[in-house]
C-alpha cells in the first residue's frame, strides 16, 4: 500500500496543518540514543498529528530499546506498552515476499518461473500476462495496472472480497507494460503472492504465516484481520472533527497491506530478512531479497535514494547509509491511520521499527534512520553523522537553447500538465503529492533547473524507452524532526493525440468535473479521506484526460509509463449513461458525475432506497436546507456521511453513535447501505 501513502500524507497535512516546510532539523547533541529517540516521538506526538507510537531496536538478537510515547485512550490503565499491536500496512509485503522465498528454499517455487505454474486460472485480456513470473511481483516489475482498493480498508469488517474476487477482476484488465520492462510500486502483485502462497501450500495465507513465522520465532501479536485475537490490544486510532477513538481498521489486503504487529516483533522477524534465522529462510533467499533489482529495468540513474527496489524492500540502498558505505534496507508502509517503518542493517546485524497510529512512514523512517545512526555512531561503527542539508534559493544561469524543446504536455496519474519554458524558467505544480509546493524552476546549470524555495531540482530525461521523463530531486525537511531526500520521475513527456471535432466536444463537456463512488461500502475508511479514491477529477487537455489518452466519446486509456512510483496505480476511463446521467467506470468501482447529484429535498419527511444495483445515493446541500438538523433512521448495513463545502467530513455514521447532524451548506450527502436499504430522513430548523 505504502503510498496510499503519500496522497494520504499530503491530505493530512492539510488537515492538521502540519508545519513540514524547511526549517531546523532534528539536532544532534550529547544525549543517549534513548534519550534521542524519546525527544523524536515527542516531535511526532506534539507536531506530526501522531497519537501514539512505538519503536524498537534489535542488535544482535537482543532488544536492546524498546519505547513508546502517546495516549491510547483517557482510561487510565489504557495505555501504549510493547505489546500494543498496530496495522504494519505494506510492511506486510515483506511476509509475503519472506513466505515466497521459503517456498524457494523448499523446491516448491521457481520465481523465473510464469506465474501461471501456480495460480493456473490466472488470466488477463492481454497476452503478455503470460510472461509475468513471481520475481516481478517481487520487484514491482510486472506491468499491472496497481491496486484495487475498493472496499479494501473497513471499520470493523475483515470481508474477503479482495482476496476472493482478484483473479476475476484481473481477467477484464491489461497491462500498462511490457513485465519486466521498469518497476513501479505494484500492490496487486503482493496479492497475487498471497494467492500464491496458498495455492502452493496447501494453507491459507494466514495459517502459512502462524505456522511457518510467528510460531517458530514466537511472535504472538503478529497477526492478519482474519485471525482471532483481542482487537482492545491494537493501538486506538484518531481522526480530526471526529470525537474519540475510531472502530477498529481492518486491511483487508492481507498480502499487500492487512498485517497487524508490533515494533519488537516487527524487529525479530527481521532477522529472517537479514538472514540470522536459516532454519526459517536461507541465508541464499535473504541474500536475493536484498539485490538490486531496480537495475534490471529503466530506473532514474543510480544516484543516493529512498527508492532503489529489491525483493519486496523499498530500498536496498537507503540513503544516507549509502553514504557510509553500510548496506540499509527499507520498508515502509501505510493503511488510513497507522503508518509503520522497518531499517534493516545486515551488515551489523541491527534494525530498528516504528509503528504509529496517525503521521506516515515517511515521519516513522526518518524517526529510525536517525536513531540509527546515533546507534552506528556511538558503536564506533560512523565517526559523525551527515549533517543535514540546506535548501539554498537558486542563482539563475543561462540556458542552452535546446533545452527549450523540452517545453510541452506531460502527464502523471490523474493530471496532465503544460510545461512553457521561456527564458530559463517555468512552473510546476507541487511535487511529491504537493509535499514540495507548487512553484518557479530556474535553470542553474548542469541541465537542472531550481526551485524558488531551493528544495527541489528537476530535470528533463529521455530513457531508454524513447519516452522523456521529468526526473525530481527533492528535499523534503521536517522540522524537530529530520529530513529526507527522493530521486524519482514525476511526469512523462505526452505525444500528440488528435481527435476529432465530436469526441473533442463529448470530453470538453467533461472538463473540470467531479464523479463520486457509488459502490464502497459505508464502512469503509475512504470516507474519511474521499479524495483518496471515491472522487474522480477529470481534467482535459489537448487529446487527454486526467493522465489518460482519449480513444472515442466515451474511452480513455492509461497513457502513463512512469518507473520508480509516481506510475503507480493506473486507470482507465469508460463513461456510459443511464436515465439521463452519466456514469463512470474506472477500474472495478463505479461513480455518478456531479450535475447528476440533486439537492435534498426540503420536506420535513422523506425517505430513500438503495436501488438494486446496490449503489450508493448522493445529494447536495443548498439554501434551502444548509444549516437545518437532519435525522435519519436506517438499518444495520447502512449509514451516510457528510462533507462540508471544502470536502471534509463533518459526519459519518460507522464512526459515531449520533444519527443527526446540522448540514453544512454547499456540501454533500451520501446515503449507502445494501439493496432495498431505507433511510428515513427528518429536518428540522435550528
Amino acid at each position: 500500500m505504502k503510498k496510499i501513502g503519500i496522497t494520504l500524507i499530503a491530505i493530512m497535512l492539510v488537515l492538521l496543518q502540519v508545519p513540514w516546510a524547511s526549517g531546523a532539523s532534528a539536532e544532534g547533541n550529547d544525549d543517549t540514543v534513548a534519550e534521542k529517540a524519546r525527544k523524536l516521538a515527542s516531535a511526532l506526538i506534539s507536531d506530526y498529528g501522531v497519537s501514539s507510537v512505538q519503536y524498537a531496536i534489535l542488535d544482535n538478537g537482543a532488544i536492546t530499546l524498546s519505547d513508546s510515547a502517546g495516549v491510547n485512550g483517557k482510561e487510565a490503565d489504557d495505555s501504549i506498552n510493547k505489546d500494543t499491536m498496530y496495522a504494519i500496512g505494506s510492511v506486510s509485503k515483506m511476509y509475503s515476499a519472506a513466505a515466497t522465498m521459503m517456498l524457494v528454499d523448499a523446491g516448491k517455487v521457481d520465481i523465473d518461473q510464469p506465474l501461471t505454474t501456480y495460480i493456473k486460472d490466472f488470466k488477463m485480456a492481454d497476452e503478455r500476462y503470460k510472461q509475468i513470473t513471481p520475481r516481478m511481483l517481487l520487484n514491482h516489475s510486472s506491468g499491472l495496472y496497481g491496486s484495487h482498493y475498493k472496499n479494501s480498508m473497513l471499520f470493523d469488517d475483515n470481508a474477503t472480497e479482495k482476496h476472493d474476487e482478484l483473479l476475476e477482476k484481473l481477467q477484464s484488465e491489461r497491462l500498462k507494460s511490457n513485465p519486466g520492462e521498469y518497476s513501479v510500486y505494484t500492490n496487486d502483485g503482493f496479492q497475487l503472492l498471497e494467492l500464491l502462497v496458498e495455492r502452493v501450500s496447501g494453507l491459507t495465507y494466514s495459517e502459512f504465516l502462524a505456522t511457518h513465522i510467528s510460531k517458530p520465532l514466537n511472535l504472538n501479536f503478529t497477526k492478519t484481520p482474519l485471525d482471532s485475537f483481542d482487537r482492545q490490544q491494537l493501538a486506538k486510532t484518531y481522526f480530526p472533527g471526529i470525537e474519540g477513538p475510531l472502530p477498529v481498521e481492518n486491511p483487508n489486503i492481507l498480502g499487500t497491506g492487512g498485517l497487524y504487529s508490533t515494533a519488537e516483533e516487527l524487529t525479530k522477524f527481521s532477522e529472517v530478512l537479514m538472514g540470522q534465522k536459516p532454519d526459517i529462510l536461507s541465508k541464499q533467499s535473504a541474500a536475493a531479497m536484498e539485490s538490486p533489482e531496480y537495475r534490471k529495468g529503466i530506473w532514474v540513474p543510480e544516484e543516493r535514494n529512498i527508492y532503489n527496489y529489491g525483493l519486496g524492500w523499498d530500498a536496498v540502498e537507503l540513503a544516507p547509509f549509502s553514504d557510509y558505505g553500510i548496506t540499509a534496507l527499507n520498508k515502509g508502509g501505510d493503511t488510513i491511520m497507522y503508518h509503520s517503518a522497518l531499517i534493516s542493517l545486515p551488515e551489523h546485524h541491527l534494525s530498528m521499527a516504528v509503528i504509529s497510529s496517525g503521521g506516515s512512514s515517511i515521519y516513522d523512517t526518518i524517526f529510525a534512520s536517525n536513531i540509527l545512526q546515533e546507534v552506528l555512531k556511538e558503536k564506533g561503527i560512523i565517526k559523525d553523522i551527515t549533517p543535514p542539508k540546506t535548501a539554498i534559493p537558486p542563482v539563475k544561469v543561462d540556458m542552452p537553447a535546446d533545452l527549450a524543446a523540452n517545453s510541452g504536455l506531460y502527464g502523471t496519474v490523474g493530471a496532465t500538465i503544460h510545461v512553457n519554458i521561456q527564458n530559463g524558467e517555468f512552473e510546476l505544480p507541487g511535487l511529491m503529492s504537493e509535499m514540495i509546493p507548487a512553484q518557479k524552476y530556474v535553470y542553474t546549470g548542469n541541465s537542472r533547473f531550481t526551485s524558488s524555495d531551493g528544495s527541489a531540482e528537476v530535470s528533463f530525461e529521455k530513457q531508454t524507452n524513447g519516452k522523456t521523463y521529468i526526473k525530481a530531486n527533492v528535499l523534503l525537511d521536517f522540522p524537530g524532526l529530520g529530513q529526507t531526500e527522493a530521486v524519482y520521475y514525476e511526469y512523462q513527456k505526452l505525444d500528440d493525440n488528435p481527435v476529432n471535432d465530436s469526441v473533442k466536444k463529448a470530453w470538453g463537456d467533461r472538463n473540470n468535473k467531479k464523479y463520486y463512488a457509488l459502490d464502497e461500502k459505508i464502512n469503509s475508511l475512504f470516507y474519511l479521506v474521499p479524495t483518496a479514491i471515491l472522487i474522480k477529477n477529470i481534467a482535459v487537455d489537448t487529446g487527454y484526460a486526467s493522465g489518460t489518452r482519449i480513444v472515442d466519446e466515451n474511452h480513455a486509456v492509461n497513457a502513463v509509463e512512469i518507473p520508480v512510483m509516481n506510475g503507480r496505480d493506473t486507470f482507465d476511463l469508460n463513461f456510459y449513461k443511464k436515465d439521463n446521467s452519466e456514469y463512470l467506470q474506472s477500474g472495478d468501482q463505479h461513480f455518478i458525475r456531479e450535475d447528476a447529484i440533486k439537492p435534498l429535498p426540503a420536506a420535513e419527511t422523506s425517505q430513500y432506497t438503495v436501488p438494486s444495483n446496490g449503489f450508493a445515493q448522493w445529494f447536495k446541500i443548498d439554501e434551502s436546507t444548509a444549516n437545518k438538523t437532519m435525522i435519519v433512521d436506517f438499518s444495520k448495513s447502512g449509514g451516510f456521511a457528510v462533507y462540508d463545502e471544502n470536502g471534509t467530513v463533518v459526519h459519518l455514521s460507522r464512526v459515531s453513535s449520533e444519527h443527526s447532524v446540522t448540514l453544512p451548506k454547499g456540501g454533500l450527502i451520501v446515503f449507502v447501505g445494501n439493496a432495498g436499504d431505507v433511510f428515513k430522513v427528518t429536518l428540522k430548523k435550528q
